[in-house]
């Protein structure tokens, strides 16, 4: 199964928890969970070579979500990091502006279920799952068969 490192950040305990438990249910991946209660906290965690995933609230203090996930994507290798809005904000404007022009990768509105989570999700996560496999593939070797078949 497919491990990732996720940042989970929300200015509610309970909420982080939820998304932490919810993600378990649904069987993804495995996870290592790292907690942040706000977007400037987050931003202080967050490095794309540790992190494969950042859920993130839309309203908290300090930093809103979509303001971290914009600071988040002008750091060098953070494209490959999956950025999951996860917010009670559900207007057509809020959900445009997160994916188009601030960078999320998708969209999750509260509440939610495990499978929620897997509906909107698999995909992307089927997609990195392959991208990281095709990564630990050794290079091909030199000559003839290795060109041939590499």
């Amino acid at each position: 199964m497919l491990q990732l490192k996720a940042l989970v950040i929300d200015d509610s305990r309970v909420m982080r928890n939820m998304v932490m438990q919810n993600l378990l249910k649904a069987r993804l991946a495995e996870f290592e969970f790292v907690e942040a209660s706000d977007g400037a906290d987050g931003l202080t965690k967050f490095n794309p070579a540790e992190f494969d995933v950042c859920f993130v609230d839309w309203n908290m203090p300090n930093m809103t979500g979509i303001d971290f996930v914009r600071q988040a994507r002008t750091v060098p290798g953070a494209e490959n990091t999956i950025m999951v809005m996860v917010t009670s904000e559900k207007s057509m404007g809020k959900i445009e502006e997160a994916l188009d022009s601030a960078g999320a990768s998708a969209y999750i509105c509260k509440p939610f279920t495990p499978e929620d989570l897997d509906m909107k999700l698999r995909k992307l996560f089927d997609e990195l799952e392959a991208k990281l496999l095709k990564e630990q593939q050794p290079a091909p070797s030199g000559g003839l068969l290795g060109k041939l078949f590499g």
